[in-house]
């Protein structure tokens, strides 16, 4: 299984580019909107990548972050969405787009992608909007950088008669998390601190996707 590439791009299409590792070339299909925002031909890349396998074909699709790799994965377990289709909506969305249209069950906007009708966009939200929390509490994070580590970059040594800072709590860092990506689905930040406040309490010791799911309850519309 191929999960990652880094090296050269040797030339760039509307649909996939190919990337030289060590003399190696893969052909790897991308989005347009990745397409559009990663370098020119003989400049670095790296991308997180997923191996389609069937009997005549294998493909490779690439993704900036692990959070995009994950929505293309689960699109395509929605039945009638192929990786074209599940390019095409994360072209069309980003990865925080189809995170904020599918736990807000925002159909309409899932249709805004090429060749997607409105019935593939109503499947893809309710099959997926049980696993939107999950993968919004996997974070962004910033893309993969094909950027070599400096080998004589000084590493300052650790004093291991300081004291240890505290690691924060596991309920502090998961509504930080869940805030963060309350913020990224456009909640105000009053009421998306106070959702997770709420939801905390009632579950102390939750994860970061259940304390999302169950703020997204607490804000949604009711009536």
């Amino acid at each position: 299984m191929i999960g990652r590439l880094a090296g050269r791009i040797e030339y760039k299409t509307e649909d996939h580019l190919l990337i030289d590792v060590r003399g190696v070339g893969y052909v790897v299909y991308c989005s347009d909107r990745v397409l559009s925002q990663i370098g020119r031909p003989g400049e670095a890349v790296a991308l997180y990548t997923d191996l389609l396998v069937r009997e005549d074909l294998l493909q490779l699709f690439g993704f900036p972050t692990l959070v995009e790799k994950e929505w293309h994965r689960l699109l395509m377990s929605v039945q009638g969405v192929g990786a074209k289709a599940s390019l095409a909506i994360l072209g069309a969305l980003g990865p925080d787009g189809v995170s904020r249209a599918i736990a807000l069950g925002d159909w309409n906007s899932v249709k805004v992608a090429k060749g997607i009708g409105p019935k593939t966009a109503q499947r893809v939200v309710n099959e997926l909007k049980d696993k939107a929390p999950n993968v919004m509490a996997m974070g962004g994070g910033p893309p993969i950088s094909a950027t070599p580590v400096d080998a004589d970059a000084v590493i300052e040594p650790v004093d291991a008669r300081a004291p240890a800072q505290p690691a924060p709590a596991p309920s502090a860092s998961a509504q930080a998390e869940a805030l963060s990506a309350l913020a990224n689905l456009g909640y105000a930040p009053g009421e998306a601190a106070g959702a997770v406040a709420r939801a905390a309490d009632d579950t102390p010791e939750a994860a970061t996707s259940d304390l999302i799911r169950a703020a997204l309850k607490l804000l949604a519309p009711k009536g």
